[in-house]
């Protein structure tokens, strides 16, 4: 497992909240698995891959949440008989899916999930869309162009 970075570590310390189902992380290791805070929860990264999210708020979509799409649903239902659509999206189905952690098969789930990533299984795993990256205000940009006028008359 990649160590997070020293960023990620103080981001972990300020929120002062235990990573969920660490062994998830643990059975992706020859992966190098990348750990990220996200929502209060924590996202696991294969690459450029978003594969799983590890959440335990005490509700009823606490557990391992599956980046998937729609298409993917009916084989993974097949795989995964517990497995549903996120509740807290609304009442519609949701592309992520999460294994609840109430689930009697919970860890024989995860597991079995984490040997599909693994594996490459092609239904499981998002690249996410890039962030967009910050408009510059008009007063920034005209500072700017001001700025390397007077270095060039310099």
């Amino acid at each position: 497992m990649k160590l997070h970075s020293f960023k990620n570590e103080l981001t972990m310390k300020k929120t002062k909240t235990s990573i969920p189902f660490t062994f998830a992380i643990d059975n992706l290791f020859t992966a190098e698995p990348i750990v990220k805070p996200m929502f209060g929860a924590f996202a696991i990264y294969i690459g450029n891959k978003i594969v799983l999210i590890l959440r335990d708020k005490n509700d009823e979509d606490s557990g391992v949440w599956i980046a998937t799409t729609p298409e993917h649903h009916t084989s993974l239902k097949k795989d995964f008989p517990t497995m549903r659509s996120i509740k807290i999206f609304g009442s519609g189905v949701s592309s992520w899916q999460v294994l609840p952690m109430d689930d009697d098969d919970f860890e024989t789930n995860v597991n079995r999930a984490c040997e599909f990533i693994l594996r490459g299984d092609e239904r499981i795993g998002k690249i996410p869309k890039p962030k967009k990256k910050k408009a510059v205000g008009k007063k920034k940009v005209a500072r700017k162009k001001q700025l390397a006028k007077k270095e060039t008359w310099q």
